[in-house]
């Protein structure tokens, strides 16, 4: 396959070809999927899996293979210009415990098991894509830095991927995260979010005066009416989502206990502060109506930003994937992406393939399109690679 391209439109016109090119390493992605996927890896405790993927590059021949003080994983596919760097990221932390079975089921065209999508499948590609580019007889002129970062979901907060970018000391073009799934996904901006959980809770010992009027639920009941009445503008677009409830014990048990967590999201950071405050309030003064403890507490947090649509890296995405006659699906991030962009590297989210049953214990992926969402990736690689989505100066 021809690997040296003097316009973007030579890497358009190699693409119709590429997925059936692809089929080759279907036996090594699927092996790797597998291994990953059956070693569990929930936040703060991804070091197993890890390990394997480390492995997987030390066989491949990487250089520089090694885990941080955070746990990330990093390996280097070595370019023709020891100057240039590409990062590639995947999170290595999946929602589910120690506890839950991990096997897969491997069927005709479709990959059933916990992780599977989110994001066993976008460590595999970290792992197959030395083979991938060795099959293809691509040599970059970039290095590609492919990392794996830990503590990415929930109260992880993206922790391992700001270690690593703290000291980080390559300069880096820009930067790719991979996710299983969706294909057609294409994320270049984050909106302003954090995510809070409530709890609350009241005296053990029932004051029968009161029985029935106060309660753990009830006192919570009122925060979160109080917090649908915070008036949310359309511009900047602003949203809360309430998430999960929980409380109580049984029909006729007084709850002592109970907690929100929730989501509030918007295009402006000032806004998410606006509304931060004001739950700070409601929360303040509901516990002393209810005379309980209830605590807030911002779990996680992301700052808005982003790429301009019109940025060369975002139209050579929607080219390519246009070409391959997938349709974009252009929406913000809360992922690895929004932490990217913050700092001002051009960055975008791709997703791999198609998936359905997300974060259900029968997640499932498919196999067919994996290797259009290859395609993807690899065009998008050699168009950075190649200058073609450099900003003009």
């Amino acid at each position: 396959m021809k690997t040296e391209f003097s316009s973007f439109d030579e890497i358009l016109a190699i693409l119709p070809e590429l997925p059936d090119k692809l089929f080759v390493i279907q036996e090594t992605l699927i092996a790797n999927l597998i291994m990953l996927s059956e070693i569990p890896s929930p936040t703060f405790e991804e070091e197993a899996r890890i390990k394997l993927l480390l492995q997987r590059m030390v066989e491949c021949g990487l250089v520089n293979v090694s885990s941080d003080e955070a746990g990330n994983g990093v390996g280097i596919i070595t370019g023709k210009e020891s100057d240039r760097n590409i990062l590639l990221v995947a999170h290595a932390d999946t929602v589910y415990n120690q506890k839950t079975d991990h096997n897969l089921s491997v069927l005709t065209d479709e990959i059933v098991g916990p992780g599977v999508a989110d994001n066993s499948l976008g460590m595999a590609v970290l792992a197959t894509l030395p083979n991938i580019l060795d099959a293809l007889g691509i040599k970059l002129n970039s290095n590609l830095v492919l990392l794996s970062s830990t503590k990415g979901l929930g109260r992880g907060n993206l922790d391992g991927l700001r270690f690593f970018m703290d000291n980080n000391k390559l300069p880096l073009e820009a930067g790719i995260c991979v996710e299983g799934e969706k294909l057609g996904r294409l994320s270049y901006t984050a909106e302003g979010m954090f995510r809070g959980l409530i709890s609350c809770r009241i005296p053990e010992v029932l004051d029968w005066q009161r029985a029935g009027q106060n309660s753990a639920i009830i006192a919570l009941n009122d925060v979160i009416n109080r917090i649908l009445e915070i008036p949310l503008p359309r511009r900047p677009r602003t949203t809360v989502v309430l998430g999960a409830v929980r409380g109580g014990k049984s029909y006729n048990v007084m709850a002592t206990h109970s907690s929100l967590r929730f989501e509030v999201r918007s295009q402006d950071s000032d806004m998410v502060k606006k509304i931060h405050n004001r739950i700070d309030e409601i929360v303040a003064d509901v516990a002393s109506m209810h005379n309980a403890e209830i605590d807030f507490e911002v779990v996680s947090s992301r700052e808005p930003g982003g790429i301009d649509v019109g940025h060369p890296l975002v139209k050579s995405c929607r080219q390519i994937m246009e070409t391959l006659k997938v349709q974009p699906t252009i929406r913000p991030s809360m992922s690895e992406v929004s932490e990217l962009i913050s700092r001002g590297l051009p960055s975008v989210t791709l997703g791999i393939t198609e998936a359905s049953n997300l974060h259900d214990l029968n997640e499932t992926i498919r196999i067919k399109p994996i290797y259009t969402g290859l395609a993807q990736l690899i065009a998008v690689l050699l168009a950075i690679d190649g200058g073609f989505c450099n900003e003009p100066e």
